[in-house]
């Protein structure tokens, strides 16, 4: 099986080697591509590999542009810090999102998905279509309540009546427009799937609703700091290259 790598950081390119190559001692690492330009030039003019792990913020742009710029046929597995790509991903050859910092267990959970893949379809190619199709039947709809655990009751809060849901020492909590808090026992990646375009991941540990945002202002190194139209004590903070989506987001209703 040969593999190509996309990572612009050169010590995480050779953890991530290190690791295929321990759990597919077979695998035969190609080449590993450290920027947009060089993954272009590389694809087109080389034959495909069988398989892609590619991160998505590089340093000269994101991933997706490679694919948008050269026809690559290979299943790509994307490694990346940043969730909100995931569904980018899976319109490309995408088959697989790894949240940075990856392990081992996530890499063979990966690998194993793409050996299923490849015996499930009987096309020698991984079908892109049927891949999406997949990803999309299982993707988890946008629900109109949250259940929380509350002393010895479960119960249903509307999302429209949710302000943010955040982390904070580890655990995943929400916050009510009247100011009630609520643990949850799931990760902000589902919330952001089950709550709809009404809410922005603002970073890895804020999940916005539009209601809830009064104003954003400037802030240092060119990030913004958004003020809430409720009490909360932590400022949030976003980075400059995520701005324009978020100010897309907030004009759009």
């Amino acid at each position: 099986m040969k593999i190509v790598i996309i990572e612009d950081e050169r010590i995480t390119a050779e953890d991530l080697a290190d690791v295929i190559l321990k759990l597919q001692p077979d695998a035969q690492l190609v080449t590993s591509l450290r920027s947009v330009k060089e993954a272009v030039e590389y694809f087109e003019n080389a034959p495909s590999p069988d398989l892609i792990f590619s991160d998505i913020q590089l340093g000269d742009g994101v991933s997706f542009d490679i694919f948008k710029m050269v026809h690559v046929t290979a299943p790509i597995i994307f490694c990346t810090a940043y969730d909100e790509y995931a569904l980018n991903a899976f319109k490309t050859n995408g088959i697989d999102y790894i949240l940075k910092p990856f392990t081992e267990s996530s890499i063979a959970q990966a690998l194993n998905k793409y050996h299923a893949l490849c015996r499930g379809f009987s096309t020698e190619r991984v079908s892109y279509d049927a891949i999406f199709d997949l990803f999309m039947n299982k993707m988890p709809q946008k629900t109109s309540s949250i259940l929380v655990a509350y002393k010895d009751k479960i119960i249903p809060i509307k999302t429209d009546h949710i302000a943010l849901f955040y982390i904070i020492n580890e655990e995943t909590k929400l916050l009510t427009f009247d100011q009630q808090t609520y643990g949850l026992n799931k990760k902000l990646e589902e919330l952001e799937r089950l709550s709809g375009d009404d809410f922005f991941r603002v970073n890895r540990q804020y999940l916005v609703n539009r209601k809830a945002v009064k104003d954003a202002a400037h802030f240092f190194s060119r990030k913004l700091v958004i003020n809430l139209s409720i009490s909360f004590k932590e400022p949030i903070t976003i980075s400059k290259e995520k701005t324009p989506q978020f100010l897309d987001w907030l004009t759009s209703k």
